[in-house]
């Protein structure tokens, strides 16, 4: 084969490449939308969700770049944490916490360092002197947070099920122990993780189902989510 030839092959390569990942990245543009969607009720308030839009494209670009199709793990679940991830790493950077919910957050932060797992929030509730509610709205809060030691808590149910870096063995065990901390869940928190995660309904809907409001739903889930990760974490 001539310096030419090859030349020219490679140039067709890189251009294969480069066209399949901008199909990629068009054909899943719904998804970015679809998390902007689910994430922006739990959202704190004056986040510029314009902003977290364009950060999800990045994540998306990136994930395109980076996609492994021979690792037997599908694009959309690929892609979809780190779309989330760059969202979040956005609100992030302009986080306009309260300085009583930093506090607050710090304080479940620090108890939940101190307790032994696996840990309730009504553990962190006792501990902290801040009431349920208070702490599911700092575990709400958390993922919007620089909290390096909690950082291994924020991940959603659906991401510890199937990391993009995990075997197809090792995804199949975490999903089935994933399976087993949702059957632990109390009937309404099921019901809720449910219709969030397998349903993929807003908060929003969800309260539409269950006649509840959407904070009340939001959270549920938070402490669906961490029941969850105890659960997880301490097997």
């Amino acid at each position: 084969m001539s310096a030419a030839v090859g030349r020219k092959l490679q140039e067709y390569t890189r251009t294969a490449e480069q066209t399949a990942r901008d199909a990629l990245v068009v054909g899943h543009l719904w998804l970015v939308r679809h998390i902007v969607g689910r994430l922006a009720a739990r959202l704190p308030a004056g986040v510029d969700v314009e902003n977290l839009g364009s950060a999800g494209i990045l994540g998306l670009v990136e994930a395109s770049q980076r996609f492994d199709a021979s690792r037997g793990v599908d694009f959309k679940s690929f892609a979809a944490l780190r779309i989330r991830g760059a969202i979040i790493d956005e609100a992030r950077r302009n986080c306009p916490l309260p300085q009583e919910v930093m506090r607050r957050v710090s304080l479940v932060s620090k108890a939940h360092e101190r307790l032994p797992a696996p840990v309730t929030t009504e553990d962190l509730a006792r501990e902290t002197g801040l009431t349920c509610d208070e702490v599911l709205d700092a575990l709400i809060a958390l993922p919007f947070v620089h909290v390096r030691s909690l950082e291994q808590l924020e991940t959603d149910p659906e991401e510890a099920a199937g990391g993009a870096n995990a075997t197809a063995v090792e995804r199949e065990e975490q999903k089935q122990l994933l399976a087993e901390a949702i059957a632990s869940l109390p009937e309404r928190e099921r019901l809720v993780v449910t219709l969030y995660y397998m349903e993929e309904l807003r908060l929003k809907e969800i309260g539409q189902v269950l006649k509840l409001s959407e904070s009340r739903v939001s959270r549920l889930l938070a402490s669906a989510q961490h029941q969850l990760r105890e659960y997880v974490n301490a097997r």
